[in-house]
């Protein structure tokens, strides 16, 4: 039987002084994509960060956290079974590291490649990288330093980084947040794409129109815990929405497709 991908049983995760979970529990299989939702404040980049182990719950007899089965792993070995893509790596390069780099990064579970790191990049390694920058049409900037790219080529990039390893699930974080139209569009086409060729989704955000056509189910978070667990047309509904945002949500489907509006209709969200 395989172990699930994430199994969570009465986890409590604070953040300074302010508790964000208080003994969560969840489980997601693994194959199965999800979307993690919920307003500001209600814990979605904190689960995040926990599944790659940035933050870590407290120390409980009762507590349970899991990833794939087990409760320790050396970040390097569960990068090459899981992928990370979020701003929040976005902004840790800085200085002149190139796209190239930033791909290859992905190797170390580490910022840049450097020193004693740098040896373990082998030709292999950099022509699997450069076929990934290449699949993503950043193949003609693969020397360029990652800050003077567009948001877009940015997430690219980043996204690249997080496939090196051919891992079997992605974690998102707001994968669209910052980009225009245009790139928001190419990028939610490249996810798509990965769905369907057996990666697994696991993704959280604030549109709902992020949410593909192959995600099925959906997580809502919201007042320290889980609001809402199903399929999502149990979940995506505008009672259920007006409720954890606490202002009233009129929810719009375009086929596969959702959208949040106003209750006047005139603005989606």
């Amino acid at each position: 039987m395989t172990a699930p991908l994430v199994d969570i049983h009465n986890a409590t995760f604070d953040r300074g002084r302010t508790r964000v979970f208080d003994r969560l529990s969840l489980r997601i299989d693994r194959g199965e994509h999800a979307a993690i939702i919920g307003p500001n404040g209600a814990g979605k980049s904190t689960l995040l960060k926990a599944l790659n182990r940035e933050l870590y719950p407290r120390a409980e007899s009762d507590m349970r956290f899991r990833l794939l089965g087990r409760d320790r792993w050396n970040v390097w070995e569960l990068r090459s079974s899981i992928g990370f893509v979020s701003a929040d790596l976005e902004r840790c390069y800085r200085g002149d590291a190139s796209v190239l780099d930033v791909a290859l990064s992905g190797y170390t579970a580490s910022i840049g490649v450097h020193g004693l790191l740098a040896e373990s990049v082998d030709d292999e390694r950099r022509t699997r990288a450069r076929a990934l920058l290449a699949e993503f049409g950043l193949e003609s900037l693969e020397s360029r330093p990652f800050n003077r790219l567009s948001s877009g080529q940015q997430r690219l990039s980043l996204l690249s980084r997080a496939l090196v390893h051919e891992p079997h699930t992605l974690v998102l974080d707001e994968p669209a947040g910052g980009l225009d139209l245009a790139a928001g569009f190419a990028l939610l086409r490249r996810l798509r794409s990965l769905s369907q060729n057996g990666v697994t989704l696991i993704m959280a955000t604030h549109h709902l129109n992020e949410i593909l056509p192959e995600i099925d189910r959906v997580i809502l978070l919201g007042r320290g815990r889980v609001l809402a667990d199903g399929h999502k047309e149990e979940v995506l509904t505008s009672p259920v929405l007006s409720d954890a945002y606490g202002t009233g949500i009129r929810v719009v489907r375009d086929g596969p497709w959702y959208f949040a509006a106003q209750n006047d209709g005139m603005s989606k969200l």
